[in-house]
């Protein structure tokens, strides 16, 4: 990143107004999708009433208990995700978006594209990283 692009996200305190706005809408769709994805895996997560009146066969109810489960982890990390995202969208409104909460410093442009609701630069994430292991 150029030195002048990259002293215009530190004064501005982290993204300019044009990154921000896009910024912004990636982070919407994002919120959009996972709020779609959290209806949809909340709904497919009850069972029909009428199945559980029925009795089954061990296999089966082996198959159907370890596809609730994948589904709740799967519902776990899109609440999570969605937490992160909206954190991101505060960060936005406070300025704060794209540098990082650890050192202050930027957010590479990459990450942010990639993972938008990024709130840590590479190393402090990787540090972040080792210590919950």
């Amino acid at each position: 990143m150029p030195e002048a692009v990259l002293a215009e996200r530190k004064r501005t305190g982290g993204v300019g107004r044009l990154e921000s706005a896009a910024a912004r809408k990636r982070l919407e769709e994002t919120r959009d999708e996972l709020d779609r994805s959290i209806a949809v895996l909340n709904g497919a997560h009850q069972q029909h009433p009428l199945v559980a009146d029925y009795p089954q066969d061990p296999a089966d109810a082996g198959t159907n208990l370890a596809e609730s489960d994948r589904a709740e982890a799967i519902l776990a990390a899109a609440k999570a995700r969605r937490v992160l995202v909206l954190d991101a969208l505060t960060r936005l409104e406070q300025g704060t978006y794209g540098l990082c909460g650890d050192c202050g410093k930027p957010v590479p442009e990459g990450r942010l594209e990639a993972k938008p609701e990024a709130a840590r630069c590479v190393a402090c994430q990787a540090k972040l990283d080792r210590r919950r292991r």
